[in-house]
């Protein structure tokens, strides 16, 4: 989503004459766009900031935005604590900024634009033509969470659940196919749960598998409870729909996910699974996981490593417990005594062992298969082609004749836990 956000900040600041460049040392503006799930991503920023203040010394001051997560819960703190920022922007406010950068060059005073207003910031970006142009790309539909898990700072950030308009998401579907797109990734903090008038999340994959040009659609991140009926059917119905899906479940452990206010627990999310598997037995699940929750027993963290066990997630992320203040789960820090830090890292390392082996074994099963390849790019000074799979896992692979955008076949020759290598000749090769 944050990658969405910068593209279209970029295409508000061309309105005003700003361009992209790749040479720090050329930059009059720099734009921060940030996330706050965790600490470390915040620590980042101010990171970044000092590495900005290093490299401009002795040259004349760049204009500094941070925009983002990070804006929204600290706002004008982070002008308080580094005097070099000169603008804070949230998420919900950031359509505003080429008329924020033309106000503080007139006044030369600091800003903070925090404010809530998503419904404004779509109708004007709705103004604004999407320039992105690559094979695979973004389309933020839905933003905000009304779930309040306990260990989440979004809804603090981004406000209450939002659906944008159904009208707008085609029509930017439709530019971004007409840019040259042949993938659509529909984005959303609880994806899932976009609900604009009469259409849901399924309309929008039935309407988008008719787009011609049109080959893959892919939605992210889901929540285990907006798992609708019509929406598991659309894995049967949409055949552009492709057949992964990010379901986090954070725990497997039912004590853990009450704690964690989740709303379902490990016997809802296997039914929904079972679901699933039933109406496309080709569908894979991709997950995330915290580890450390406060009050997280060795038989909580069993149960997490059970479930992964049961379903065989092939690609998930995880991370150990980063308490965020003013949620919940901040308040139940201090007061958890079970795990320290160490013990922790030790608990993720075996968790994330077990979720690289049916990674690593996933990936094996394409060894001296063929399978569709999306190509994106090719590789730079190489004959190598980048795409992906279905199921997203990158291939890099050798061809005598294709291009970006084309779906081929590739004959999977070499894998690793990360990547599957092959080679494509011609358009000839039929997947087995």
């Amino acid at each position: 989503m944050n990658e969405y956000d910068s593209n279209r900040i970029s295409d508000i600041a061309s309105t005003i004459g700003f361009k992209k460049t790749n040479v720090s040392k050329d930059a009059d503006c720099f734009v921060l766009n940030t996330c706050h799930i965790r600490q470390k991503a915040t620590e980042k920023v101010y990171d970044e900031i000092g590495r900005v203040k290093k490299n401009f010394r002795n040259l004349k001051k760049p204009l500094v935005i941070v925009a983002g997560c990070v804006a929204q819960a600290e706002s004008d703190e982070m002008i308080k604590r580094e005097p070099y920022i000169d603008m804070v922007i949230g998420p919900q406010s950031y359509h505003k900024i080429a008329d924020l950068i033309l106000d503080y060059k007139r006044n030369n005073k600091k800003i903070d634009a925090t404010e809530f207003d998503v419904v404004k910031k779509f109708d004007e970006l709705n103004k604004i033509p999407n320039t992105q142009n690559k094979i695979s790309s973004y389309i933020t539909i839905q933003e905000g969470c009304d779930k309040f898990c306990h260990f989440c700072v979004v809804p603090y950030t981004r406000g209450p659940e939002y659906s944008r308009s159904f009208t707008q998401i085609i029509e930017e579907a439709n530019t971004l196919v007409n840019n040259g797109a042949k993938e659509i990734i529909l984005l959303g903090q609880n994806v899932n749960a976009y609900n604009y008038k009469k259409y849901r999340l399924s309309s929008l994959i039935k309407e988008l598998d008719s787009i011609k040009n049109l080959k893959r659609i892919r939605f992210t991140t889901s929540h285990p409870k907006d798992m609708t009926k019509d929406l598991i059917e659309s894995y049967r119905n949409c055949k552009k729909l492709m057949p992964l899906l990010h379901l986090p479940i954070q725990s497997g452990s039912n004590s853990i996910l009450k704690s964690m206010n989740r709303k379902h627990d490990r016997e809802y999310y296997l039914s929904v699974i079972k679901k699933l598997k039933n109406i496309n037995k080709n569908i894979k699940i991709s997950s995330d996981f915290i580890v450390g929750y406060p009050n997280e027993t060795k038989k909580d963290f069993a149960d997490t490593i059970d479930i992964i066990k049961k379903i065989g997630f092939i690609n998930s992320y995880s991370f150990i417990f980063s308490p965020r203040p003013g949620t919940p789960a901040y308040d139940l820090t201090n007061q958890s005594e079970i795990n320290t830090f160490s013990e922790n890292k030790k608990k993720l390392k075996k968790l994330q062992n077990i979720l690289d082996n049916f990674q690593l074994e996933y990936n094996k099963s394409f060894l001296n298969k063929y399978t569709e390849v999306l190509i994106e790019n090719k590789l730079k000074k190489q004959e190598k082609y980048f795409g992906r799979t279905e199921n997203m896992i990158p291939v890099i692979f050798d061809s005598n004749n294709c291009q970006s955008g084309e779906l081929v076949s590739v004959k999977i020759t070499s894998f690793n836990q990360r990547n599957l290598f092959g080679f494509h000749i011609d358009n000839k090769v039929k997947a087995a």
